[in-house]
């Protein structure tokens, strides 16, 4: 990236619906060439330009968990089972005694208790040796976080992570919104 590519995506951060006659004024080039260097950008992976929710009007809860994998096999399972579960925003894996870094998100405080200890808990998978759980207070600089509104479907009776919420002592107990993928589900996303 030069220093044109860099004025563009610092505009597109601040404001992703800008206009390419608007970043062309603030950029110097003309709005075709812009649209090439946005275009370039887009085609090599260097960008993408979505929708991030602000989970503070939303009145989602977040939460960060460091958890200790016991093996790659077990990493890689843990994965596989959460890579379609539209609560887990980030997952990182890290050179350190916590080999995995998740952030994820909840409805409401209960419900994020529920998916720290149920089933459907990243710390219920298989293979965890040790984890932590700090649920998040303030979001500082930028609250906009690109939850995975888009797995949402509620079409589903078992969840992603094959836990079915319909026994969950949790959610009859209205402590749980359910999962936002399953029919079960009573929440906002």
């Amino acid at each position: 990236m030069d220093e044109v590519d860099r004025k563009i995506v610092s505009q597109l951060q601040l404001d992703g619906r800008m206009t390419l006659k608007e970043l062309s004024k603030i950029v110097g080039y003309t709005s075709m060439g812009v649209k090439k260097r946005v275009m370039n950008l887009l085609e090599q992976d260097v960008i993408k330009i979505s929708a991030l929710l602000n989970i503070e009007p939303l009145n989602l809860c977040a939460a960060i968990l460091f958890l200790e994998i016991e093996s790659a096999d077990a990493m890689y399972r843990l994965l596989e089972r959460f890579k379609d579960c539209p609560r887990v925003v980030h997952i990182f894996t890290t050179l350190s005694g916590y080999n995995l870094i998740a952030l994820i998100v909840a409805e409401d405080q209960e419900t994020l208790e529920s998916i720290s200890i149920e089933k459907c808990s990243l710390r219920s998978s298989e293979g965890i040796r040790r984890s932590e759980f700090y649920p998040v207070g303030n979001v500082h600089y930028c609250a906009f976080l690109s939850v995975r509104e888009y797995l949402t479907h509620k079409e589903r009776t078992i969840s992603p992570c094959n836990v079915d919420c319909g026994p969950c002592q949790r959610y009859k107990a209205r402590k749980c919104v359910g999962c936002p993928t399953t029919h079960y589900y009573h929440g906002p996303l």
